[in-house]
């Protein structure tokens, strides 16, 4: 985390400011302690999508800034200003009741303002931006602190389309040039593109210690940051011709002995994994035999001399030299790194670990 932190200071006058995006949905009840984690490391503020996870931030007593970049309504104008959280800003009916509501408080209440530059999601054109930041800068109770845009394929390998979206950005800046914090870079750019990382950047995956595309790092030594371990439950005989979980669709080819562990689609252990993928058991891969089930998945042990039950089973993570990561996973799966992380579910426990030492654990009540 500290390396990157350093990353994100660009060359020539100034640094930009580091912003880690954390996500409340993405780690279960883990954002609090991401989040914690990021602002010791040096972080100058959190990205969160909505105002509930702002909200879970604040309320574990999280006072850094913190900046929704989703989707916010008129109606949740109350609890962004009470709670001290930034939001992106897209209509006029939002800007006016933040603005409303600030003022009956007495306070400031900063906004964020996005050009769309070719993403087509979130955002206003240039010639709409303009004039609707004019308006929003006239308001009472309001400042308009950022300006920025999300790069569409910042990890793709050409930057041509990047180099026009953040070409568009400048251009927004230098007819808003009152705006004081710009930013584009997110976890790609803030690897490899030092002139784009402006006032702040808005690092996601590479916080978990994940390359948006690979080589993308360069000399950042990232490190993952989360594994994902159940325990083998019980162990059964297989004769040949028998059959393992739902639709058979594994079929013993020897005497075998099968593993239930206890991690199924449930807990985001995804069903394409199903046959195809390994889990670690004393060191050595043991493959998943039959398909993944809502709670459960059983893998093939039969040549993991010694395997017991309680053992440690790692799906996502490292023992006696093998390893298991989120890229390959997502290779089996047909997906990508952010959505197995993001997809592992609140019911499966939290355990913090720092220096080697636990520090902390969470389950599904937050306890």
């Amino acid at each position: 985390m500290r390396a990157l932190v350093a990353k994100a200071a660009p060359t020539g006058v100034g640094a930009a400011k580091l912003f880690c995006i954390v996500k409340a949905n993405a780690y279960g009840h883990g954002a609090v302690a991401v989040g914690r984690a990021a602002i010791e490391a040096g972080a100058a503020g959190l990205g969160v999508v909505c105002v509930d996870e702002g909200e879970e931030l604040r309320l574990a007593g999280i006072a850094a800034p913190i900046l929704i970049l989703g989707y916010t309504t008129a109606a949740e104008a109350e609890r962004i200003v009470e709670l001290g959280l930034t939001p992106v800003v897209d209509s006029m009916q939002v800007a006016l009741a933040l603005s409303r509501f600030a003022a009956a408080k007495g306070a400031t209440q900063r906004v964020h303002i996005e050009l769309e530059s070719g993403l087509n999601r979130h955002g206003l054109p240039l010639e709409e931006l303009v004039p609707f930041a004019e308006g929003v800068r006239a308001l009472p109770s309001i400042e308009v602190e950022g300006l920025f845009t999300h790069f569409a394929a910042a990890e793709e390998g050409d930057d041509t389309f990047t180099r026009s979206q953040f070409d568009a950005l400048m251009e927004a800046s230098a007819r808003l040039p009152w705006i004081p914090v710009r930013h584009c870079a997110a976890s790609a750019s803030v690897l490899n593109a030092p002139d784009m990382r402006l006032e702040m950047v808005r690092a996601g995956l590479v916080v978990y210690g994940y390359e948006p595309a690979p080589g993308i790092a360069g000399d950042v030594p990232l490190r993952t940051a989360l594994s994902l371990k159940s325990g083998i439950a019980r162990i059964i005989d297989v004769a040949p011709g028998g059959t393992v979980g739902y639709g058979r669709t594994w079929v013993a080819g020897r005497p075998s002995k099968i593993a239930l562990v206890m991690c199924g689609y449930a807990d985001g252990y995804r069903r394409a994994l199903s046959n195809r993928a390994s889990v670690l058991v004393r060191g050595r891969r043991a493959a998943i035999a039959g398909r993944v089930a809502m709670d459960m998945c059983m893998i093939d042990v039969t040549d993991v001399i010694g395997a017991a039950v309680d053992d440690e089973a790692v799906l996502i993570g490292e023992q006696g030299g093998e390893r298991i990561d989120a890229d390959e996973l997502a290779a089996i799966a047909d997906t990508i790194s952010w959505e197995i992380l993001a997809g592992i579910s609140a019911r499966v426990p939290r355990v913090y670990v720092r220096g080697g030492v636990v520090v902390g654990s969470t389950d599904l009540n937050h306890r």
